[in-house]
């Protein structure tokens, strides 16, 4: 087993421990590895020990990497993560599985009409801003459940909420916050926690975790 693979091994382990201790299954969580900034010869070996869900942040990026791999490996699930551009959509609705990153009204707009003509109909989610960070893209909170409503009107399919907290604060009130206005609005899935918080997050709900550097190691 490679490094790579043993903490592969190590952070499915974790999630696994921090389900039980909320009283879930495992299985409730998917692991999403954020394979950003790392090449197809990084990413092999992780698919090989059987992982099939990675998270990219940059379209033109993951269109360097993952249609070959993809090819190989048909059962891949590949999230977007990062900001879409609204020049990006026609690229990212063709490329990705699942955007996880819906922030905005003409974004929203955007993708339902090329789902609509491509009949490729993604699962989205809505990125919430929860710390209300100036620089950090997001609805926020008050805003959420009619921006859910919109997109859902433009046919999007919401799945669930995403977040991303501030660095400074506690991640525990941030992740608590998502889970409150995803059962208010009627949403199940949430993507929240990263490398530093995935079991408290699990702790509180998620059921996509977004792991990087614990698999991959410290980006050069």
């Amino acid at each position: 087993m490679s490094s790579v693979q043993q903490r592969l091994a190590d952070v499915k382990a974790k999630i696994a421990l921090a389900a039980q201790d909320a009283e879930r299954d495992p299985a409730s969580v998917t692991l999403v590895a954020v394979s950003k900034t790392f090449e197809a010869a990084d990413i092999l070996p992780v698919i090989e020990a059987g992982q099939r869900v990675f998270g990219e942040n940059r379209v033109q990026e993951a269109k360097g990497k993952w249609p070959a791999l993809k090819e190989r490996f048909p059962d891949i699930e590949l999230h977007l993560i990062g900001p879409l551009q609204t020049n990006k959509v026609k690229e990212a609705v063709a490329l990705f599985d699942v955007i996880e990153s819906v922030d905005r009204p003409k974004l929203a707009s955007a993708l339902a009409a090329e789902m609509a003509k491509t009949g490729r109909r993604l699962p989205c989610y809505v990125q919430v801003n929860t710390g209300a960070e100036p620089q950090k893209a997001g609805v926020l909170p008050k805003e959420t459940a009619a921006f859910v409503a919109t997109c859902q009107a433009d046919g999007l399919d919401i799945a669930g909420l995403m977040c991303i907290p501030p660095v400074d604060d506690e991640a525990a009130l941030h992740f608590a916050l998502l889970r409150k206005l995803a059962k208010e609005i009627g949403l199940s899935q949430l993507s929240m926690g990263m490398s530093g918080d995935y079991p408290t997050a699990i702790l509180l709900g998620a059921t996509h975790v977004r792991v990087g550097s614990a698999i991959f190691g410290v980006r050069g």
